[in-house]
């Protein structure tokens, strides 16, 4: 059981990084937004396998990993939803819009950065807890420690006030592509991991 759920994580994690990439490029705001929100579910469970699997010397980064993974959810959540209800249903002033409305460069946009710079620092410590005896494992483990240097621009560039984004920043949206282009490969080797173990055991 352990193993059937956090494969099924880390499909889910595979298909909305690349369902996000998609809809990036249609463009389709609302399907990006969507997708967002469905990704922190898959992500939980797919670390929440790897903490399963830690023995007792990586027994603290596996729970330092799995707090980061639910700081990053809740910030995720909360930045998506009211992209997909408030900011897109309902008549808001200016001021309001420029907090709520990711397009904006807002707080909710800076919230956004915090979350993913979250998300970083549980990869990296759920990247320690891996055993990597085979070669993709160590793949994995390699890409999933390195994810962990997206911390640092993610937390500190919105402090510096230099990020812009907009509807047309094409900047932006080529730094997610290659962002998913990254990100993609862990949710696929995570799967090969967790269906290997599924049939060993």
């Amino acid at each position: 059981m352990n193993q059937t759920i956090a494969g099924v994580g880390a499909l889910i994690v595979t298909i909305s990084v690349i369902l996000f990439a998609v809809c990036m490029l249609i463009p389709f705001n609302f399907g990006c937004y969507f997708v967002c929100m469905i990704l922190p579910i898959g992500y939980i469970m797919m670390s929440a396998g790897f903490c399963n699997e830690s023995d007792e010397k990586h027994r603290v980064a596996a729970n330092i990993g799995m707090v980061f993974a639910a700081v990053y959810a809740v910030l995720i959540f909360l930045v998506y939803f009211a992209q997909t209800t408030s900011v897109r249903l309902d008549p808001l002033d200016e001021q309001l819009m420029k907090i709520l409305d990711y397009s904006k460069g807002g707080l909710f946009f800076h919230y956004d950065l915090l979350g993913y710079g979250m998300m970083a620092l549980s990869t990296f410590f759920v990247g320690l807890t891996i055993d990597a005896k085979v070669k993709a494992d160590q793949w994995l483990k390699n890409l999933m420690l390195g994810h962990g240097v997206f911390f640092f621009p993610c937390f500190i560039m919105p402090m510096t006030g230099i990020l812009s984004i907009g509807e047309n920043n094409i900047g932006g949206v080529i730094a997610l592509e290659c962002w998913c282009a990254y990100f993609s490969p862990i949710g696929m080797l995570s799967l090969i991991h967790f269906r290997k173990r599924m049939i060993n055991s």
